[in-house]
């Protein structure tokens, strides 16, 4: 009994700092503008209830395209939201995910398209007025369908995609697609890494003095703990998209679902 009455207090831990901004993360769209329109309306009151009067931040953690049947419109939309930035807003970061660098891919390169449209990349296609070539096509048919989809592919959204970063961060937060290779300081982590990387990130202790706010990985409820927090709710099949509010106190899970909006 008197060794627990002495046992020392477990020290309380620092609050993580986001330098002083409101930072909003948002999960991996995947096609789902209606889902994206609904979670921006829902950021933008809670926003307006802290009663700021400095900008915040958005950070869009990637995978905007593929699955989903609307990923022309989400590229529009983030576009249009950039330019809202531009006039002094809001702050708006947009990360690369690993179906924009797919996609990026098959603008180059036809034999890109068999491995991409396994993962959503037909539906992108779709939504830009392209058609997939039907079953194991041949390489011509790849080309001429990469053709198609360049000639319909504005080149703002060119522009858009070729210009998104691979990590960024505020305060002890850093925030990346997919994770972070354990043991590597942020400044030597690889593309591939933070593009793609789940098992060696998710299952061990990454060694960054931050918490890893990312996407990628598909999970039923959000993950918060200290080392990483993961905002994919898988939008494209569940149909709930998901943010984090991040202010320096506790993390705030924000969530828009077309069904709790009915």
């Amino acid at each position: 009994m008197f060794k627990s009455l002495f046992r020392p207090k477990p020290k309380a831990r620092r609050p993580l700092s986001t330098d002083g901004r409101v930072v909003y993360a948002v999960g991996d769209v995947h096609g789902r503008l209606d889902l994206l329109d609904g979670l921006i309306a829902r950021m933008t009151e809670d926003f307006q209830s802290l009663g700021r009067q400095d900008p915040p931040v958005l950070v869009m953690l990637g995978d905007y395209v593929d699955r989903g049947a609307q990923s022309a419109a989400v590229i529009d939309r983030l576009i249009a939201l950039k330019g809202q930035a531009d006039e002094g807003r809001f702050e708006f970061r947009a990360l690369m995910g690993n179906h924009e660098e797919t996609l990026l891919h098959f603008l180059d390169d036809p034999m890109a398209g068999p491995s991409w449209v396994e993962y959503g990349g037909g539906e992108t296609l779709a939504s830009y007025g392209v058609q997939r070539p039907v079953g194991r096509a041949e390489p011509e048919a790849w080309e001429e369908a990469r053709l198609a989809f360049r000639a319909a592919f504005p080149p703002a959204h060119e522009a858009f995609l070729r210009k998104l970063e691979l990590a960024v961060a505020y305060g002890d937060y850093v925030f990346v697609h997919a994770g972070v290779r354990p043991g590597l300081p942020l400044e030597q982590q690889t593309a591939k890494d933070l593009l793609w990387i789940r098992n060696d990130f998710l299952d061990n202790p990454h060694g960054l003095q931050a918490t890893v706010v990312h996407g990628h990985t598909p999970v039923e409820t959000v993950f918060v703990g200290r080392q990483r927090i993961n905002v994919d709710t898988g939008a494209y099949a569940t149909g709930v998209l998901t943010a984090v509010r991040l202010d320096g106190g506790e993390p705030k899970i924000i969530q828009f679902s077309k069904a709790r909006a009915a």
